[in-house]
């Protein structure tokens, strides 16, 4: 078979040829302009990228032996705080995405109006980050964990109703049917036929964003919302590298601990659940 033969029979072995050979060659020498471009408006430089390597060797070898400097105990204390708003912030945020996800879904929530104010307004929330919630309430509450509880909160529940809502749009509606045919309301059906269905899914969010809130929680805290995160900044400003170690693995295995123990978690009441 001659090569225009196979070209015909099998286009997707052979490169692209003529307007289309061409606008992939642009679209890459764009891409490669763009990223130049963006390299020499940032100042990147060998020699600044040198001079910033040298000094990361530096820090590091000041990092060594890790020193608690007898502060175990309140590191400990700390890092509970920030398990504690990691917790609390994520089961609030939970409980809260899912009458907000029934209110979003298309098939529980008949009314648009409502629909569209609850997906704009969880769209606006999660525009911001929750290290710019933590700042705000800070500024609102003061300083400490309840800022961080709120920053954690806010965001989550935006994002989990995004995912709660999207979920129960994609449940088996012969199944609402069938719940509905028994004389249910909107109530008794999203109770005993939608709910049921997305349940390991909601349970596996809210576990996946209570991992990661733990790492959150921690830079959370240096702009002063309180838990290990406070220390973490005060010890690097004041340049006790050393702690500033210390404090580092300390956060390295709590988040390891708290991601296994959440994997099994989930393994096993998703597995029960399903």
């Amino acid at each position: 078979m001659t090569s225009g033969r196979w070209r015909a029979a099998r286009p997707e072995l052979f490169p692209p040829q003529g307007p289309r050979a061409w606008a992939r060659r642009a679209a890459a020498v764009l891409t490669a302009a763009l990223f130049l471009w963006g390299l020499s408006t940032l100042g990147f430089g060998w020699e600044r990228l040198s001079t910033g390597v040298s000094r990361l060797g530096a820090t590091f070898a000041l990092m060594v032996p890790p020193s608690l400097k007898g502060q175990a105990w309140v590191y400990l204390g700390a890092i509970g705080e920030t398990l504690a708003m990691a917790f609390l912030g994520t089961l609030i945020a939970a409980l809260l995405s899912i009458p907000l996800g029934l209110m979003g879904a298309r098939t529980i929530m008949p009314f648009g109006p409502v629909r569209f104010l609850v997906r704009r307004s969880s769209d606006v929330v999660r525009g911001l980050d929750a290290l710019i919630w933590a700042i705000f309430f800070v500024s609102v509450v003061g300083l400490g964990p309840f800022a961080g509880i709120l920053a954690i909160a806010v965001n989550d529940t935006a994002v989990l109703t995004k995912l709660t809502s999207e979920a129960l749009e994609n449940v088996d509606r012969e199944q609402m049917r069938g719940v509905r045919a028994t004389g249910a309301g909107p109530v008794g059906v999203a109770r005993f036929a939608a709910l049921p269905q997305v349940f390991p899914v909601l349970l596996g969010n809210a576990l996946y964003f209570l991992e990661s809130n733990v790492r959150s929680a921690t830079i959370l805290g240096v702009v002063g919302a309180g838990g290990i995160g406070f220390f973490l900044m005060d010890r690097m400003m004041l340049s006790a590298w050393r702690e500033v170690a210390a404090i580092v693995l300390m956060i390295l295995v709590t988040v390891a601990l708290i991601d296994a123990a959440s994997g099994r978690l989930r393994a096993r009441l998703i597995g029960d659940a399903r």
